[in-house]
């Protein structure tokens, strides 16, 4: 029999409810049929539905990590409750009587098979990846749109930045709001996007009159300005240059451009068969984007870097675009792609398969930490300094000890540097959380997960726990 985990199912399910409701499928005897083939490899089960009639439902797990899932009923979830019943039925270890592969599926198997050789047929196995066609005519005519919008939005700020961010305010609102709508004909939902931030924490201010929206209004105005100087430059050199095709800019991602998998692989953004850990998580909301964010931070078990995963789910499309969830354990990826950029690069899959996270695991994690907070804080320092980079810097950082120096909270390595810890704004807090953990030991000589963030108020680096790395273990304080 097949080895199902909860994990695995849950890193399936389209969504909670469902992987709740195949459960309780498999737990009332829904299925009064189940099959498997011989190898493993197919499973099958009848399972008795709302209707008169019953439902045929079958995981294909030819490519164990990617299995592929079909079922009779009319739903449009995928993979549907009933298949995900199944799968808790193979999980509970219930009897499958051992039958053929069904002839339609080997045939689909086949026709897949055909489409995955007629593919991999014209490449020669270490032939560089080569970059998809560029349409210079179309992409000339784009870049000289978006030099227009970044033109337009370099005035808006212009503007701004002589009048006061006070003019934003009252009757001003409706024609910024407007002028964000423009943006949009310029293919700049990235800049669009920093305007409706700035809008939506003037509009705060002026409802609640607090310090901390007027503060990150002006954060947002200088990130704008950053972006605008930096994306007019950067532009306008692509179209002198006649060089219009793609290339691994992050004012790509900034301008508001989405990058697609075997274009990053182009580039030679990729790695074969990655390891993976999760270490902390986290689902964020942004009412200025509308939109859910869901974070994972990982680290390459191999080289030890820090990467993350971000999710985006828009408020309007939460039913069609499924959550991520923790992941407990290791994932090995067969390729994963990386976006441009410097510290915590963001990095994309699409299939993996999931294990546990062993002691060698976790013995790697901890050889790669840092032993000096001095040269992971002056490396900090650098990467928050640009403006457009993210305000966060997670990095594995080793620990003599995290207690108290004076009135602060802090961590402190060998050398007896110490760095003070801090909640950041935006993210869940954990510093409370480190006074429940159930072991006082976790405090000393261990190897921590911390965010570098820099605190305007106090004008310093601080550090937000995010987990702990024990011999055997990750204690996570966001998961």
């Amino acid at each position: 029999m097949r080895e199902i985990t909860q994990q695995f199912i849950d890193s399936l399910a389209p969504n909670p409810a469902a992987s709740v409701n195949g459960r309780k499928i498999s737990q009332k005897g829904g299925f009064i049929r189940l099959e498997r083939s011989e190898d493993d490899t197919f499973y099958l089960g009848e399972c008795t539905g709302s209707g008169k009639s019953s439902y045929i439902t079958s995981a294909d797990f030819l490519e164990p990590a990617a299995p592929v899932f079909r079922c009779s009923c009319p739903s449009h979830q995928f993979p549907c409750k009933h298949s995900l019943a199944l799968l808790y039925e193979i999980m509970a270890g219930k009897d499958f009587a051992v039958q053929p592969i069904p002839e339609d599926i080997l045939q689909k198997r086949a026709k897949k098979e055909a489409r995955a050789a007629k593919a991999a047929a014209p490449k020669e196995p270490d032939a560089p990846r080569t970059p998809p066609r560029v349409n210079k005519a179309a992409r000339t005519k784009k870049l000289q749109k978006q030099l227009e919008g970044v033109e337009l939005t370099e005035q808006l700020v212009r503007d701004l930045l002589n009048a006061g961010l006070g003019s934003m305010g009252g009757a001003a609102l409706p024609t910024y709001r407007n002028l964000v709508k423009q943006l949009g004909d310029y293919y700049l939902p990235g800049p669009q996007a920093l305007l409706n931030q700035l809008i939506f924490e003037i509009s705060a201010f002026q409802n609640d009159g607090g310090d901390g929206h007027y503060e990150a209004a002006i954060d947002t105005l200088e990130r704008l300005w950053a972006l605008v100087k930096k994306s007019k430059q950067y532009l306008s050199q692509k179209l002198d240059s006649g060089d219009v095709g793609q290339d691994d800019s992050a004012l790509f991602e900034d301008l508001g451009g989405v990058w697609k998998l075997d274009e990053l692989a182009a580039l030679g953004l990729c790695k074969e068969n990655a390891r993976l850990a999760q270490l902390a998580f986290w689902v964020s909301a942004d009412e200025a984007r509308n939109q859910f964010t869901d974070t994972g931070v990982w680290a390459d078990l191999d080289t030890g870097e820090i990467s993350v995963t971000c999710n985006y789910r828009p408020f309007k499309a939460l039913k069609y675009i499924k959550q991520d969830d923790t992941v407990f354990g290791a994932v090995t990826v067969p390729t994963a792609v990386y976006y441009p950029g410097e510290g915590n690069r963001r990095i994309r899959w699409e299939e993996a398969a999931f294990g546990e996270l062993t002691a060698a695991d976790c013995a790697a994690l901890r050889a790669y930490a840092a032993a000096s907070l001095a040269a992971e804080a002056r490396n900090a320092k650098n990467i928050l300094k640009n403006t457009l980079s993210d305000p966060m810097l997670c990095s594995l950082l080793r620990f003599r000890r995290i207690g108290k120096a004076g009135d602060a909270l802090v961590v402190q390595d060998e050398n007896g540097v110490a760095v003070a810890l801090g909640d950041m704004p935006g993210l869940e807090p954990t510093i409370s959380r480190l006074s429940a953990l159930p072991d006082a030991a976790l405090l000393e000589n261990q190897v921590l997960l911390g965010a570098f963030w820099y605190d305007a108020a106090e004008r310093r680096l601080k550090i937000q726990p995010l987990s702990i790395v024990t011999d055997a273990d990750v204690v996570r304080l966001l998961y």
